[in-house]
């Protein structure tokens, strides 16, 4: 059956605006012009009846039709490049590996540490996509890292580095709000925020803390749809986000975050490696594997 599907420049347009939630900064991604980015947007929701973006002045806003309509393109644009990366790798480039993982993991720990494995094995090139789909053995990449345990049909999965969550802010923040003891977090008018891909995150460590679960929602809350952005509108003095050792070890050690407790650390997901189970012992792919267990168990102890 023929596929009635809008231009691809125009899916990628909306796409871009509605994921930066601006037309600028899709313009500046895409390397065309602002003007190019509202046309395309203005055809697309011509030709589907719908409003994508509710527009506030310059500001854009992706609908709830937009959104979901952005998830759902992002995730085929994923699954474009990964199997696009496959197919170059089979075509006598050399060893290659397609890496899929965290975007807010791959930024603060995995590429920190990337020439240490690029040092050691020279000849394997590692060509990462992020994402935080749920992943299964047919999804075109080599390994993916997410955090666990899940059910991985066709795959084999490893823990590799254990996460642990405790509240990190600003160095600005702290001097202008000292944090003190737990309940100095929803009585001293402290910003909470929030990442939707971690709900329940800081009634979790509230309540651990010994403080009623039920207080965190009454103090005042800044929400992301990404963990990494939660941790940098920590870093520039928003509020106070529950950062996860040892994923923020880097960030602690340059001051761009402190945590003002000493604890409670409270126990989250592990991060596991998960590939197809009939490829998991590929030299390559198996030295990865092997890397990243060494270099979670060196984090655990630096940190």
């Amino acid at each position: 059956m023929r596929r009635r599907l809008p231009p691809l420049t125009a899916l990628r347009a909306f796409e871009a605006a509605a994921r930066l939630g601006s037309f600028s900064r899709a313009a500046e991604e895409l390397l065309v012009t602002h003007g190019a980015i509202s046309r395309h947007v203005q055809g697309l929701e011509a030709r589907l009846g719908i409003a994508l973006f509710r527009r506030f002045g310059r500001r854009v806003e992706p609908t709830e039709s937009g959104r979901s309509y952005q998830q759902a393109l992002g995730a085929a644009f994923d699954d474009i490049a990964a199997a696009t990366e496959r197919l170059a790798a089979t075509a006598g480039q050399g060893q290659s590996l397609v890496v899929n993982a965290l975007p807010t993991f791959t930024m603060r720990w995995l590429i920190p540490r990337l020439t240490r494995f690029q040092r050691a094995h020279p000849e394997v090139e590692l060509r990462l996509v992020t994402s935080d789909r749920p992943v299964a053995a047919t999804d075109g990449f080599d390994v993916a890292i997410r955090r666990g345990p899940e059910p991985w049909p066709g795959c084999r999965a490893a823990p590799f580095l254990v996460e642990r969550e405790l509240p990190v802010c600003s160095p600005s923040l702290l001097a202008r709000r000292p944090i003190r003891t737990p309940g100095d977090l929803v009585s001293g008018g402290h910003v909470l925020l929030h990442a939707d891909t971690r709900p329940n995150a800081w009634a979790r460590w509230l309540d651990a803390a010994g403080e009623p679960a039920a207080r965190a929602a009454a103090a005042p809350a800044q929400r992301f749809d990404h963990f990494y952005l939660t941790l940098q509108a920590a870093s520039d003095g928003l509020g106070v986000a529950l950062g996860p050792l040892p994923i923020i070890v880097d960030d602690l050690a340059g001051g761009r975050l402190v945590a003002p407790l000493d604890g409670p650390a409270v126990p989250a997901r592990s991060y596991y490696w998960v590939a197809a189970e009939d490829r998991a012992a590929e030299p390559a792919l198996a030295a990865f594997c092997a890397w990243l267990v060494a270099e979670g168990a060196a984090t655990a102890d630096g940190a």
